[in-house]
């Protein structure tokens, strides 16, 4: 189930006196409240894995976890550790959002009804899955277009990985380019993509759940 955004409000409130000595009174600039604000990613049309429309948007105010899955690679067991990982942040308005993919050695088959089974069958999803999508190449849907402009480069030994995917007689891909699947984008609940990290960095490394604190204690 989608948490609903948070509501913000700002306001502005210049003391007596603090620009101009002559003041009689306090200076009040009206308060907007920005919750409805959305970034051009959040706008970006999407399809959630029964078919329903959905955007980023739909999460604002959350901090999310963007990542690309497969049911039939060698990082798939990563699937045990983003559930965790969502079941351990999302009370605090975090979501782990999946979106599987067939770019790399055919490693995402199935159709969506049958990636759905395997998810919830073989690891208990709970977190939001999305239809299958392209995340590379000219075709790439445009969230990942916009992911990878965001932040061309990920954390991680991407050159080590490049090099086992050569010793298999494969054609890995370069940067900006999403390297493999289970690459993971963070963004802000202000919808701004903030981080990157390669395949193999797990979901319950340090250097995800640092970062996923610090956006969740941010606000």
């Amino acid at each position: 189930m989608m948490r609903p955004a948070g509501r913000r409000t700002r306001c502005l409130v210049v003391p007596r006196g603090h620009l101009m000595s002559m003041a009689k009174w306090t200076l009040r600039i009206p308060c907007w409240d920005d919750s409805n604000v959305t970034t051009a990613i959040q706008q970006i049309p999407l399809q959630t894995i029964d078919g329903s429309a959905a955007t980023l948007g739909d999460y604002q105010g959350d901090v999310l976890l963007v990542v690309n899955v497969a049911s039939k690679c060698g990082l798939t067991p990563q699937y045990e550790a983003l559930e965790r990982l969502y079941e351990e942040f999302r009370d605090r308005g975090f979501a782990v959002l999946g979106f599987p993919a067939n770019d790399f050695a055919g490693q995402e088959p199935g159709s969506n009804e049958e990636i759905v089974e395997f998810c919830t069958g073989t690891y208990g999803v709970q977190f939001p899955m999305f239809s299958k999508i392209t995340v590379t190449g000219a075709g790439k849907h445009p969230l990942y277009a916009e992911l990878t402009t965001a932040v061309p480069q990920a954390r991680g030994d991407k050159e080590a990985f490049r090099g086992n995917l050569r010793g298999y007689g494969m054609t890995p891909t370069e940067d900006p380019e999403v390297l493999w699947n289970f690459e993971k984008f963070l963004i802000s609940a202000r919808g701004e993509v903030i981080d990157r990290f390669a395949p193999d960095i797990t979901p319950d490394d340090e250097q995800i759940t640092a970062a996923i604190e610090r956006e969740l204690q941010a606000g």
